[in-house]
């Protein structure tokens, strides 16, 4: 009965995301699902991607959280509109809340959707969201045995973003042996090293993000 339960639920959420990537696709927006575990630093890559790329597109974002509306505050700052959904205990999004959030957001107006997922890397990468592109970020604090851990978030993402490498020095994180793993689960993901704290990497995973979200317009 479990297991039925499980499949209505996993069904239910595929028609709904294929309604919201139909969504993106009719109004040419690029729909970014950011997942990472908490600490990784989503927002701050929300916000420093904002900072770079804001005054040439058009972007919103979504705010996932259990509770509170702290990240979006934060965002708000960036003239950016935004919604916040809070799950009340779920540790990841699904398509219907992204579906009723997308209520509040013009997306004709938009070329990039980023859609902050709840600080978890088990859960989200379970469920569809209609998003054209699955970003994750692991943090040089968390190390680099990650994706032997948690292999469907690093097997089915598109991109992944090594955050924190200004701390490379400070610990044992092997760079190489992750970049190795990552290559033989996922040859097709896209690595970016970046620190959100000094800036490094973040003008490459700027303009990768801008050239990706023409191709979709």
């Amino acid at each position: 009965m479990d297991i039925q339960i499980l499949e209505g639920v996993f069904d239910a959420n595929e028609r709904i995301a294929r309604e919201n990537e139909a969504l993106f696709r009719e109004n040419g927006v690029l729909a970014v699902n950011l997942m990472a575990s908490p600490g990784a630093g989503k927002t701050s890559l929300v916000s420093r991607t904002l900072e770079l790329l804001a005054r040439e597109m058009n972007i919103g974002v979504i705010e996932g959280d259990i509770a509170s509306s702290v990240d979006a505050e934060k965002i708000k700052s960036y003239g950016v509109p935004v919604v916040q959904i809070n799950t009340g205990g779920a540790c990841h999004l699904d398509a219907s809340m992204i579906r009723e959030a997308l209520g509040h957001l013009d997306l004709s107006s938009l070329d990039l959707l980023i859609i902050e997922n709840v600080g978890n890397l088990v859960c989200p990468a379970e469920f569809n969201l209609g998003e054209g592109l699955r970003a994750m970020i692991l943090s040089v604090a968390e190390g680099h045995d990650k994706p032997l851990k948690y292999p469907l978030m690093f097997s089915q993402s598109h991109v992944l973003l090594v955050n924190k490498i200004d701390l490379l020095g400070l610990s044992d994180f092997d760079l190489g042996e992750l970049r190795e793993t990552v290559r033989r689960m996922n040859p097709e993901m896209v690595v970016f090293e970046i620190s959100c704290r000094t800036g490094e990497g973040l003008q490459a995973w700027a303009d990768w993000l801008r050239n990706r979200a023409a191709k979709k317009g």
